[in-house]
């Protein structure tokens, strides 16, 4: 009893949690399946790196901020024009992250930009990368708070150091000429860096008026255009859909 209570000890100094939660299930699987000493510790070691891949996926998953979530094999490709189920596939490997290469939504309300870049960010953690969605306007509310709020620094830092950023609903509201410095700075930092997936209802004819500079608005655009892939999607609305179907 007392070996056993020296391994409870050391495992706990050592944070070893995963092995210390499950040590008596698998010293009782041992036994019953009479496993040599090495299949023994492979379990042992295997229950601490699923212990410690679970807790960095959910820790993962409350950093990145979703407003909820979605997952990609539930969009339904065939109703919006503009992407297929080959090109989703494709996009959902995650294997642009690695390039650091960006991911462009465009198209109207409702067509499911959100639900894409929502779906790509948690198939993103599932892989091990680290990601951070933000709507447009609470990103430029956390851009100009970051001198002044504690809050808003770390956050910014967080984003700075992801993996994957989700900028989403670009375009829906104004933005400010200082929020417009702010975000340029901010990708000109991220590029080549940072992989960026971006929602817009706007097309990039409109960004210039949007941004309130032609020539800031052009060099953004370069930024985020290099090594990007764009998709334009088209279609009925989702939300609009769904409300006439209740309606009826």
């Amino acid at each position: 009893m007392k070996a056993y209570e020296n391994v409870l000890n050391y495992l706990s100094v050592l944070k070893l949690q995963g092995i210390l939660k499950n040590l008596d299930e698998l010293i009782s699987d041992a036994e019953r399946e009479k496993q040599s000493n090495i299949n023994l510790l492979t379990q042992v070691f295997k229950s601490e790196i699923d212990y410690r891949t679970q807790k960095r996926y959910e820790r993962n998953m409350t950093g990145a901020h979703f407003p909820v979530i979605k997952k990609v094999e539930e969009f339904e490709a065939g109703k919006v024009k503009g992407i297929g189920k080959t090109e989703i596939i494709n996009i959902s490997d995650c294997r642009w992250i690695d390039k650091h290469e960006n991911i462009l939504f465009f198209g109207p309300p409702g067509v499911g930009k959100t639900h894409l870049a929502i779906g790509l960010g948690v198939a993103a953690i599932e892989k091990g990368y680290n990601v951070c969605f933000e709507r447009c306007t609470n990103l430029m509310r956390l851009l100009k708070t970051a001198e002044i709020q504690k809050l808003s620094e770390y956050r910014i830092k967080r984003i700075m150091k992801s993996s994957l950023i989700i900028i989403d609903e670009i375009g829906y509201t104004p933005i400010e000429k200082r929020e417009a410095n702010l975000f340029f700075n901010m990708i000109s930092q991220l590029h080549e860096k940072t992989s960026v997936i971006i929602t817009s209802n706007k097309g990039f004819e409109s960004w210039a008026e949007m941004m309130g500079d032609d020539i800031m608005t052009s060099a953004l655009l370069d930024r985020l255009l290099h090594h990007a892939r764009i998709f334009n999607l088209d279609g009925e609305s989702y939300r609009l859909k769904n409300k006439n179907k209740k309606e009826e």
